[in-house]
């Protein structure tokens, strides 16, 4: 049997019964192995330490965001399961303030979290989970969703913020990201044409064509030319005009002519914003100054997206504060998830709220209605 030991002291048990088997090495072995076990104590201890200092945040973030008030040790000790005292937790909370991950707003307040204490407590979240109730809003929400792209972008907007009463932000898919799944030209009638073009997200673009004669065009010649102008568009980008080649039937080339002079080339540019629940705003903050400059942001459309966008690049799925790069922001939370039409990428989907928001609930409303935004998507252009 070795006469080293061969267990860690993890809890310490019986020092003195392993200092005895260690009896018989050589003095300086000996103290190598008292010093071994010393390390191993300070580790252990300052393990526990750690884990109880960081259920000491977990439970300050927590009591914060369910009260906007300071929070006090006894608030910690009745949402925590910790068997220490009052005044270890009160010594816990002040060295988590000197490590800049609390504040005291007052002499004689608790503490409330700082943006490296919400950067913390969200890091630590595991998979958030929603109600059952808010599970089957959303699935009843996309079963009926109908209409246009644009419509249900909107609608996805004011189901975000009804779920989390924070305001909710969509930004559409961009025409460069966006390309063509099908096109066809359709005879109105009256020498009148409607070129129609479906999109790889969902979307669809009409052209209205006049034509010069106003005759009516042959079914024929029209059948040829949608075929033609749909194996020219079909997996080219929407802002994108293709040329065709002559047919070599004069009726063809002229519709085909007169068609893609109708289209005016998309200058590419980040998608449109659609916002919802703005108005919550009004009841998240204290200062009416912080209400009015973060609906400021809301309706400046580029820096929105581009702020989504910056944050989706960076693989944040949430910005705190300073984190988002925007100073009307500072108190504020955001919660971005990309949404995906048939595996591509093609927009964004997010919250913005206090940094006191509730970030497991609106982590995972806005996780599953990007997922079921764009399944839904993907499934309206296949119908």
């Amino acid at each position: 049997m070795s006469k080293y030991p061969t267990r860690p002291l993890f809890p310490l048990l019986n020092w003195t019964t392993n200092f005895a088997d260690a009896r018989n090495l050589h003095e300086d072995r000996r103290k190598n192995v008292v010093f071994a076990y010393f390390i191993i104590a300070a580790e252990q201890l300052g393990a526990d330490v750690d884990e109880r200092k960081a259920t000491v945040l977990r439970a300050v973030v927590e009591s914060f965001i369910d009260t906007a008030l300071p929070v006090g040790s006894r608030a910690v000790s009745d949402r925590a399961d910790l068997d220490v005292s009052a005044a270890t937790i009160r010594n816990d909370m002040a060295s988590l303030e000197a490590d800049g991950y609390l504040a005291q707003p007052h002499t004689s307040a608790g503490r409330i979290p700082t943006d490296a204490g919400y950067r913390y407590f969200v890091d630590s979240l595991g998979p958030g989970h929603l109600e059952k109730t808010e599970a089957q809003q959303i699935s009843a929400f996309f079963r009926h969703a109908q209409g246009q792209i644009e419509q249900r972008l909107a609608d996805t907007t004011r189901l975000l913020s009804q779920l989390t009463a924070y305001a909710a932000v969509v930004v559409g898919p961009a025409h460069d990201a966006t390309t063509v799944r099908s096109a066809q030209l359709v005879d109105l009638g009256s020498g009148r044409l409607l070129f129609v073009i479906v999109t790889s997200s969902g979307s669809i673009e009409r052209s209205m064509i006049e034509l010069v004669s106003g005759e009516e065009i042959d079914p024929a010649y029209l059948r040829v030319a949608s075929d033609a102008l749909n194996d020219a568009f079909v997996g080219s980008s929407l802002g994108s005009v293709p040329k065709l080649p002559l047919m070599g039937q004069p009726e063809v080339d002229e519709l085909l002519a007169t068609t893609l002079a109708s289209i005016s080339p998309t200058s590419t540019h980040a998608g449109d914003l659609y916002v919802g629940g703005a108005a919550n705003m009004a009841g998240q903050f204290d200062a009416v100054s912080t209400v009015k400059s973060v609906l400021a942001v809301l309706e400046e459309q580029l820096l929105v997206v581009g702020l989504l966008g910056n944050l989706v690049e960076r693989g944040l799925t949430v910005a705190i504060g300073a984190e988002t790069g925007v100073p009307p922001l500072s108190e504020c939370a955001v919660v971005v998830a990309p949404y995906n039409v048939d595996g591509e990428q093609v927009g964004s989907i997010g919250l913005l709220g206090p940094t006191r928001m509730d970030y497991p609930k609106a982590m995972a409303a806005v996780h599953v209605v990007s997922n079921r935004l764009g399944k839904s998507l993907g499934e309206a252009h296949e119908d």
